[in-house]
């Protein structure tokens, strides 16, 4: 990666937010900052997350009531493509991400011909929940091994991903195995899946993952995936 390369396409940001008003404006006005248009999906929030949101420039998509945040992540989809966007780049909502990472992301994914783009947070040493790290390295290991890519972060949320792979991928999942389906759907179509190491930024924010219920959701999507196969 060289930083004298200069991105050639139009890209947009996306991002899925439920309950997120303390961090949401601050997060929409860096990535403002950063030069991009920002995507915000309120998925059914009951506290100022649009209101916010909207008030720091970006355009708003609320869902009327709580969908998951798979389900929001492909409306957000759908209207960059409608938009003709060139690609997205996915953000949580929480905080976690730093949009100082995004062009090295979109810069990665065009110098390689990357289909996605994924920030991998294994290995900068930040301190990520115990329970979070092993299933998340357990998870990233059956996909990397199914999907004969190594992808070491395979449940990060921080993506670049091309509007090819959007367009070409259909996505059934509506909550956080997204992460997973969208990896596992692009590889069977033979998009190259590479890693970018990013910075995360914990601030003990809740997490609205529910382990037990979220792993059995993941087993039930790699079984459809290895049926489809």
């Amino acid at each position: 990666m060289t930083a004298q390369h200069q991105i050639t396409g139009r890209y947009c940001v996306v991002i899925p937010a439920f309950q997120a008003a303390k961090t949401i404006g601050s997060l929409v006005r860096d990535v403002k900052h950063q030069g991009f248009a920002v995507v915000v999906v309120d998925d059914g929030s009951t506290d100022q997350t649009a209101a916010l949101a909207a008030h720091e420039g970006a355009l708003v998509i609320s869902h009327l009531r709580n969908q998951g945040k798979g389900q929001a992540l492909r409306t957000g989809f759908e209207y960059a493509l409608r938009a003709q966007y060139d690609g997205v780049v996915t953000l949580d909502s929480d905080g976690q991400h730093n949009p100082t990472e995004i062009l090295p992301l979109i810069t990665a994914g065009e110098i390689q011909h990357a289909g996605i783009v994924v920030g991998n947070r294994m290995s900068d040493g930040a301190p990520m929940p115990r329970v979070r790290r092993l299933t998340n390295e357990f998870m990233s290991g059956v996909i990397s091994n199914v999907s004969r890519q190594r992808i070491p972060d395979s449940q990060c949320g921080f993506r670049f991903i091309r509007k090819e792979v959007l367009a070409s991928v259909p996505l059934r999942s509506k909550r956080y195995e997204i992460e997973s389906e969208m990896l596992l759907a692009a590889a069977k179509r033979h998009w190259k899946i590479i890693s970018v190491p990013i910075q995360t930024i914990y601030q003990n924010e809740p997490s609205h993952i529910h382990p037990f219920r979220d792993t059995l959701r993941f087993f039930a999507l790699l079984l459809r995936h290895l049926c489809w196969r």
